[in-house]
This record gives structure tokens, C-alpha cells and sequence, in this order.
């Protein structure tokens, strides 16, 4: 597909939102990919805020970024945390440059550390309600374009919207209940990786991966399916590990 069939595609996916087993840390980890696509960037990470308002790392496009993210979180610095902050994009920060990075320091170490010299923040924003920030991490020195900056708030606003018209469809106080069910996924689906990773002898990128690719090929919710893998219902010999060949 052209870029801007994917970029439709992507926004046609947050139809099922209206679905009842509307699955959201597998849409939001499809957004992570959406995004590496379209833009070119390294990696993504998503954050949205748990009911009493503070961040929460909900999806991040592989392990080195999740730790990243999660040490913003723990630091309470970065710009994702600025940016959720203050409900406005924070772009082409050089993350070699002290003067942009002055505000996080801590952070922009680890992130060189990481191999990332660019990042950028955008706001996943309805109006007045901020429900996260989106994260892009970049091992080049390269700005986003003003087109590339228009496509990742154009993402930024269609996984919002399908946030909240998903928590107003199922119920009236999904906010709080959705938010609490993602994070409960996100162990699961952690805890699946990780025992996929040491039986498989390799990292957790290659392992998520696999369980991603056979609930997609088997139509299966990957949060539901990552349950049935740890208690042992899941016939574990028919997940196909990555050739790393090809």
C-alpha cells in the first residue's frame, strides 16, 4: 500500500472500536507499528493516565523502549511527561543537545544509552482531555517534517477518539474500568513473553512478536490468548517461531 492507504487503513481501524471484544493493547500496539511505518522512526511508545490522572505505559514498539518509558515514569521526567503536562507537542529534540535537554537529563542519558538521538512527544488529546502521550524515538538525527508532524498527531487523535468512544459505548464509567483492564492485560501479556522468551532462549522482542502473529492468524484476542498460554490450555507447539533468515 502507498502511504497514504496505510495511513487510511489506520484510521479505519479505530472503527472496531464499536466491537464488543475490541481488544485495546493490541490496537494500541498496532499504532505503535502504524507509526514506525509511516514515519520512519525507530520506535514508539504510548502512555495513557490511569483513573486518578498520573501515566501509565500501555504499549511500546519493542523492550528496549519499554524500559526506557517506563524509566520516565519512574523519574517523572521526559518529554512524554512534559508533554502530558502541558497538553502540547514537544519535537525534534535532540537528545545530544544539553540545552534541550535540560529539563530531563536523566532521561536523555538513558535514552542515548538506548541508541536514540531524536525524540518527539505528542498529546492524545480530545478537546480539553488529555488521555496520554505519544511517544517517537529516533537512532538519527532527523527532524519530522511538517508533514510527517501533521500524520503522528493525525495517529495521536484517531487512537484517542477511539479510546473514548470505546470506554462511552461499553459503559458509563469506562474510563476507570478500561484503564484498569488494559493494565491487567499488560501483565498478562508480559508474563506470556517472558516464558515464550526463556523457552524459546531468546529476547523478549521475538517472543511478542510470535504471540502477536498467531492470535492474529488464529483470530484470536491476544490478552485472552496470552491467559490461555500461561495456565497450559494453550497447545503451545503451534505458535511458530520467527525464522530469523527471513
Amino acid at each position: 500500500m502507498t502511504r497514504e492507504e496505510r495511513l487510511l487503513a489506520a484510521m479505519v481501524k479505530a472503527v472496531d472500536t464499536l466491537v464488543d471484544d475490541f481488544d485495546l493493547i493490541d490496537f494500541l500496539h498496532q499504532l505503535c507499528d502504524r507509526c514506525n511505518e509511516l514515519l520512519n522512526v525507530t520506535a514508539v511508545g504510548i502512555m495513557l493516565t490511569d483513573p486518578d490522572g498520573a501515566l501509565q505505559l500501555i504499549a511500546a514498539s519493542d523492550e528496549h523502549t519499554r524500559l526506557l518509558e517506563l524509566f520516565a515514569l519512574q523519574t517523572d521526567q521526559g518529554p512524554c511527561v512534559e508533554c502530558h503536562r502541558s497538553g502540547t507537542a514537544h519535537l525534534n529534540i535532540s537528545l545530544t543537545c544539553p540545552v534541550q535537554t535540560a529539563a530531563f537529563p536523566r532521561f536523555a542519558e538513558r535514552a542515548r544509552q538506548a541508541g536514540f538521538v531524536t525524540t518527539h512527544a505528542l498529546p492524545m488529546r480530545l478537546r480539553q482531555q488529555i488521555v496520554g502521550a505519544l511517544n517517537l524515538f529516533d537512532a538519527r538525527e532527523q527532524n519530522l517534517s511538517d508533514s510527517d508532524t501533521r500524520i503522528a498527531q493525525a495517529l495521536a487523535d484517531v487512537a484517542t477518539i477511539a479510546i473514548l468512544q470505546h470506554r462511552t459505548i461499553v459503559h458509563a464509567n469506562i474510563e476507570r474500568a478500561q484503564l484498569k483492564a488494559a493494565l491487567s492485560s499488560r501483565v498478562v501479556i508480559e508474563q506470556a513473553k517472558g516464558i515464550l522468551a526463556e523457552r524459546w532462549e531468546t529476547d523478549l522482542d521475538i517472543a511478542f512478536d510470535a504471540l502477536r502473529r498467531h492470535a492474529r492468524k488464529h483470530q484470536l484476542q491476544l490478552t485472552g490468548m496470552c491467559r490461555q498460554f500461561i495456565d497450559g490450555s494453550l497447545d503451545t507447539s503451534a505458535i511458530q517461531r520467527p525464522d530469523p533468515s527471513a
